[in-house]
């Protein structure tokens, strides 16, 4: 790996403050943005551009504040700013599957790492192998306790960064969030509630930086995204690996686009500065992208069955049991976790797996599962799906006790039959 590389990690914490915008927007819970579309996007696609410098982390110069363009757009915003629904979740779960929905994660975190020992730091704390990747490059890996007990997994990708020194850097693109995160960097970087993730030591040099509130991201995700993308002229990234990511420039702005998205490897991710932010999301708007809030997604995280922090992903449970094989390298060197994962793959030691669970009723996690009036395991998420149909529920659940297509008891009386969801079923064991 060239000496110039950086490393740059991103997770949960929350963002937003708010300022005055005299932007006002067509209401988007029923249709795309339709105040003058042509015009913007016009303006829009002819300024998206491939020559743009790398993604700068410096603040902008100009708050644009977007949520307050979707609150006027009928957004429902928490104190937290965090946007719950734009009372269309039912359109917008059906756009993940016929045509194209987006979201703002911006409340997700991202934090950046920098330093000599980037590279080694973050081969040595997580589960994938940073030393294969190169720039433009991507990668999920999973942040695991020193037995293997999962912790969060967030979303890799090696970008260069402008700043006066022209240093290279990396970047980690958090998944899925926990509320608050309180981000200390000493002789130990830890979370709030997670002092054992991170050990920094005296002679590592490692930089360790927040950037959630100097940046945006937001996803899409269905089958037309693609042609989002070439309506913004940014087909160049079509048909790329996982992960890939390349730079590009928005009314002057630069933006960075890489493909798949946290719950799926269909789709985008754009990453950008607050100030492009409103421009980007009401061009996407424009081009007929639904916009999905964080109820929606959260139903739609449990239909295709991402593990969640504090949910599947917790110190009961280790990274092969929740099925992350993808997030995995059996082949790199050391690293916290490893001589656990070594010895469960070695000695066929996975107990449980996590499964997708149809059942006939609601049902609460935390619920029992059981087989032949026998405890198999606990229910983990659930959602009633869409229009209340397609009642979910993700669940942890004993090897030899059930699988696929396999009758259980949620509960006391639900009954459910177990099945495989996409995110799981994308995860490729080794043979």
């Amino acid at each position: 790996m060239a000496s110039l590389y950086s490393a740059n990690l991103l997770f949960p914490s929350l963002l937003f403050s708010s300022s005055s915008s005299s932007s006002v927007v067509t209401p988007l819970a029923y249709r795309p943005y339709d105040a003058s579309p042509a015009k913007i996007n016009r303006r829009l696609s002819s300024s998206f551009s491939s020559a743009a410098l790398p993604f700068d982390l410096s603040p902008p110069p100009i708050d644009h504040d977007l949520l307050d363009t979707m609150t006027i757009a009928g957004a429902k915003v928490s104190e937290d700013g965090v946007i719950g629904t734009f009372d269309n979740d039912e359109e917008a779960l059906d756009a993940v599957e016929n045509g194209v929905a987006v979201v703002d994660l911006s409340h997700h975190g991202r934090i950046r790492v920098s330093g000599e020992d980037r590279v080694q730091f973050l081969h040595n704390q997580s589960t994938a192998n940073f030393e294969t990747l190169h720039e433009g490059q991507g990668c999920d890996t999973v942040f695991v306790t020193p037995t293997a007990r999962t912790i969060d997994i967030a979303h890799a990708w090696v970008m260069v960064i402008l700043h006066s020194s022209l240093t290279e850097n990396w970047f980690l693109v958090p998944k899925l969030s926990y509320d608050k995160t309180i981000i200390e960097v000493d002789i130990i970087f830890h979370r709030k509630r997670q002092s054992h993730w991170w050990y920094i030591f005296f002679a590592d040099k490692v930089e360790i930086q927040d950037i959630t509130e100097q940046t945006s991201l937001f996803v899409l995700v269905g089958p037309t995204s693609n042609k989002i993308m070439e309506a913004l002229s940014l087909a160049d990234i079509v048909g790329q690996p996982y992960g890939s990511h390349k730079h590009y420039n928005v009314n002057g702005m630069p933006i960075t686009v890489g493909v798949g998205n946290i719950i799926s490897e269909e789709g985008y991710s754009l990453l950008m500065s607050p100030a492009a932010a409103e421009s980007v999301w009401k061009a996407i708007l424009g081009h007929g992208a639904i916009p999905m809030g964080s109820n929606a997604w959260e139903t739609l995280r449990i239909l295709q069955g991402r593990p969640a922090p504090g949910k599947e992903l917790t110190d009961e449970f280790n990274v092969l049991e929740a099925n992350l094989w993808n997030a995995v390298s059996l082949n790199k060197g050391c690293y916290k976790g490893q001589e656990t994962i070594s010895r469960l793959v070695t000695y066929d030691g996975i107990k449980q797996r996590l499964w997708g669970i149809r059942v006939s009723s609601p049902v609460e996690p935390g619920s029992t599962i059981s087989v032949n009036g026998k405890k198999v395991g606990k229910v983990t998420s659930f959602t009633t799906g869409k229009r209340a149909s397609q009642p979910l529920g993700l669940g942890y659940i004993k090897r030899k006790a059930a699988s696929e297509g396999d009758s259980v008891i949620i509960g006391d009386d639900v009954e459910g039959t177990v099945v495989e969801v996409p995110f799981l079923a994308r995860q490729i064991p080794p043979s």
